[in-house]
């Protein structure tokens, strides 16, 4: 008996607006999770849950919003990672330098008066969003869930030994919704 695998061999794409950034046709899992695991790691160190985001500092967000564009872009195409993760070093509205490195644009904009950092691809937080759950649905095994990366994301309990009660359960029924 013979079993044929099929491997991607085509890159995936995400249109944003019109551009188009390619990710590699296959992740190893442990790539994957080394990846991912980075940014959870970023995530915990910042404070910062990706799940109530009401009154976080700014500064924490962007370390976060950064841990989330390296974790995309190390599972993308070369050239697309660079147009994923470009910084613009910025003086009075004009790009004055680009880097890829985070470390190194803020050391160049410290020099300058007035100087700020923008990404070079700027997208909504939603996007990012969006293009981190699609990936984890690409790559991180095709269920549309994120990778376990605690106890929370194990497998929930079993039932109890025992005989399933046959009782009409309560939210079988309709309920009443008010103002329809």
């Amino acid at each position: 008996m013979k079993k044929t695998f099929a491997l991607n061999t085509e890159p995936h794409v995400a249109d944003i607006g019109g551009v188009e950034l390619l990710f590699q046709p296959e992740v190893m899992g442990d790539d994957f999770m080394d990846a991912y695991q980075s940014l959870i790691d970023a995530q915990k160190s910042s404070g910062v849950s990706l799940d109530d985001l009401v009154g976080v500092d700014p500064a924490q967000l962007r370390n976060v919003s950064r841990a989330l564009r390296d974790f995309l872009a190390r599972l993308m195409l070369p050239k697309s990672a660079e147009v994923f993760t470009r910084l613009d070093v910025v003086v009075d509205g004009k790009p004055v330098e680009s880097f890829t490195d985070a470390a190194e644009a803020e050391a160049y904009a410290a020099e300058l008066a007035g100087a700020r950092i923008v990404d070079g691809l700027r997208l909504p937080d939603r996007v990012l969003v969006e293009l981190l759950e699609w990936v984890v649905e690409l790559f991180g095994g095709g269920n549309g869930q994120r990778p376990p990366t605690s106890s929370g994301g194990s497998a929930a309990a079993s039932l109890p030994p025992g005989r399933r009660g046959t009782a009409n359960s309560r939210s079988a029924g309709s309920t009443r919704t008010g103002g329809r």
